[in-house]
């Protein structure tokens, strides 16, 4: 039977925070990667409220969520996280982090282990210096609005190869023109992380699932924001790790697999 999913609003000192809730029993906390929303689980949350409580928030300046006032760093977030749950009388969680959400997860784990119950980290991919600067221009210029009207189609092709040009690409849109006029700062939070997140992740101590998609890499191998050769960090650095690669999977594979995606979560959180 389909749960219940509903919409709420947190209020910090640096805005108001958009999250979904649904399902009863122990927490799951789900972040999103960057310039998605709580949007990417819509397909997930679902079946795994049947079996947790499961949030989605959407992280600050993205989805429905207010801009923060600063530039925030990994650690901003993971504070947001901390605020929610504490306004939800949650005292310790899991977590599943989707790429920028699960560096956010990784830093959580490490900097407040007694709240962190079992992580998983979904296509959390490596990046070197010359990447990061990269991502880190890209993501303080964000999206430019066009007198013509053509930012709309270059957002709408800037994924169609590997999303396809139906609904899932659509919902994609809207979310990317949600950061329009202002920098993308989850995307600059994490490029200034990354160099970071090798010394941070190796702090994490509770149960962890590497979770990755046979082909998640490969839009980001292609544009020159990842290397192939950088993506080994996450099991080298967490040894106690336990990794999953999701046979045919992409970086929108939450939308597109919730299946398979839940079978694999529920089947660690249960045993680990």
């Amino acid at each position: 039977m389909n749960q219940v999913i509903k919409r709420a609003f947190l209020d910090t000192e640096d805005g108001q925070i958009l999250y979904r809730i649904g399902g009863e029993g122990e927490p799951l906390l789900l972040l999103h990667m960057t310039p998605r929303s709580s949007d990417e689980f819509r397909e997930v949350m679902p079946i795994l409220a049947q079996h947790r409580k499961v949030i989605a928030m959407d992280l600050m300046g993205l989805g429905d969520s207010d801009k923060p006032p600063r530039v925030y760093s990994v650690a901003d977030y993971a504070k947001t996280v901390i605020a929610l749950w504490d306004e939800l009388g949650i005292q310790k969680s899991s977590i599943l982090g989707s790429l920028t959400g699960g560096y956010i997860a990784g830093e959580l784990a490490a900097a407040y282990p007694e709240r962190v119950d079992q992580l998983i980290l979904c296509n959390v991919h490596g990046f070197d210096k010359e990447e990061t600067d990269k991502i880190a221009k890209r993501y303080s210029q964000g999206f430019s609005i066009k007198e013509d009207g053509s930012h709309l189609m270059q957002r709408w092709l800037a994924r169609v190869n590997y999303v396809g040009n139906g609904e899932l690409n659509h919902r994609c849109v809207l979310e990317d023109l949600k950061c329009f006029g202002s920098p993308v700062y989850t995307g600059m939070a994490v490029a200034n992380y990354c160099l970071d997140a090798k010394e941070r992740f190796s702090l994490i101590k509770c149960p962890t699932l590497i979770l990755s998609g046979e082909k998640a890499l490969e839009p980001l191998e292609k544009s020159g924001l990842a290397k192939i050769e950088n993506q080994l960090w996450l099991s080298e650095t967490i040894t106690h790790s336990h990794r999953v690669e999701l046979k045919g999977g992409t970086l929108w594979m939450m939308n597109q697999i919730p299946e398979e995606i839940s079978k694999v979560v529920i089947n660690f959180l249960e045993n680990h």
